[in-house]
């Protein structure tokens, strides 16, 4: 598999990419079920169909400069990532610095857990530069990205209210 490195990004690109997708779960689970469900061995993968494979390639305890290899569903593609922000309990994110598909410049997710009436917020904020030969595809990979991004949060919502009946 050929990888493609993507250009580094830091935490201010979460607010300045030019593809932002915002997502805030609200779910009945304490803050640290959502944390260790974000770390755990399947992190997103146990959410639903749209992560194939989740594959930490680093040993815990996980921190700053954690890399993990993430398969998409359907082949769409695979990725590399590397957290450059870990506040255990709190806060983590990465960027991608490789893929197997020239589909983005940069792309990074930064996930934030706060209490909540009882429960956690998540908000989960989702970056992508994409590549330059895809940047005039932008209105039709602009709404795309929306809804499956969407319905991972939606996937992620059910399957922290599967874990207060489990």
């Amino acid at each position: 598999m050929a990888w493609h490195p993507l250009e580094p990004i830091d935490v201010t690109f979460f607010d300045t990419a030019p593809q932002r997708y915002v997502y805030r779960l609200d779910v009945a689970v304490p803050p640290a079920e959502v944390w260790r469900s974000l770390q755990s061995d399947e992190s997103l993968g146990a959410w639903g169909p749209s992560v194939k494979q989740v594959r930490w390639t680093s040993a815990r305890p996980f921190g700053v400069g954690t890399t993990r290899e993430v398969e998409l569903a359907l082949g769409i593609a695979t990725v590399r990532e590397r957290f450059f922000i870990w506040d255990e309990g709190t806060q983590y994110a990465f960027e991608v610095y490789e893929s197997n598909r020239k589909l983005f410049r940069r792309f990074g997710e930064n996930y934030v857990i706060e209490p909540r009436n009882g429960g956690a917020r998540l908000t989960w904020t989702v970056a992508i530069e994409p590549a330059a030969g895809l940047r005039r595809l932008a209105p039709v990979t602009g709404p795309m990205n929306q809804f499956a991004f969407g319905r991972m949060a939606r996937s992620g919502r059910s399957y922290f209210a599967r874990q207060l009946t489990n």
